[in-house]
């Protein structure tokens, strides 16, 4: 079984350095295009699902990516919904270093639960596609950190549109590439 992960494409607000984190912002047409670019990456491999999180911005790329594959899109998946950011949401960069300099956002979901529902959701969507090859379309901090936990040590952000693949083995997981480069073990 190997997954892909992929981040949504490009959205105003990612244009515009803002915090997006669980708001529901939609695709812009640069996201859309990094969504159809992501097809080329998955092309070569098997791929039998197409799932992703609830949010606009996921459910569309991963609909462009499940057409650009010829594949039925799949299911969302609550435990896919980007890390709460609270008072931060929609907050520029700008904002952040005013109020908020060492991102400690007031209502800030932690690192720890964000990595726990990416794990939850890798285990659910592995027990409903059991060896399937399943591309996951997600979120940047879901991503990272759940993909950190699974290969043991810190990964760099998530770029919009990259693919990240792993697979599980037995009990384990193998992460292969990170934003569309393979994973350097040191």
């Amino acid at each position: 079984m190997t997954f892909a992960f992929i981040r949504h494409g490009q959205t105003e607000w990612n244009r515009e350095l803002r915090l997006q984190g669980s708001s529901d912002i939609p695709l812009n047409d640069t996201g859309r295009e990094q969504a159809r670019d992501a097809v080329d990456v998955l092309s070569g491999t098997r791929w039998d699902a197409v799932v992703s999180s609830r949010l606009s911005r996921a459910r569309e790329t991963a609909q462009i990516i499940a057409d650009g594959l010829g594949i039925t899109l799949g299911p969302s998946y609550d435990e896919l919904v980007e890390r709460h950011y609270g008072d931060g949401e929609g907050a520029t960069a700008e904002d952040i270093e005013a109020k908020w300099p060492h991102h400690d956002y007031p209502g800030m979901e932690s690192l720890d639960s964000v990595v726990a529902r990416g794990i939850a959701a890798l285990d659910r969507i592995a027990d409903d596609y059991g060896d399937a090859n399943v591309v996951i379309v997600c979120h940047g901090t879901i991503i990272r950190y759940t993909l950190g936990a699974l290969a043991g040590r810190q990964l760099p952000g998530i770029e919009n549109g990259s693919t990240a693949t792993f697979e599980r083995f037995g009990e384990g997981w193998r992460v292969h590439t990170v934003n569309d480069e393979a994973l350097v073990i040191t």
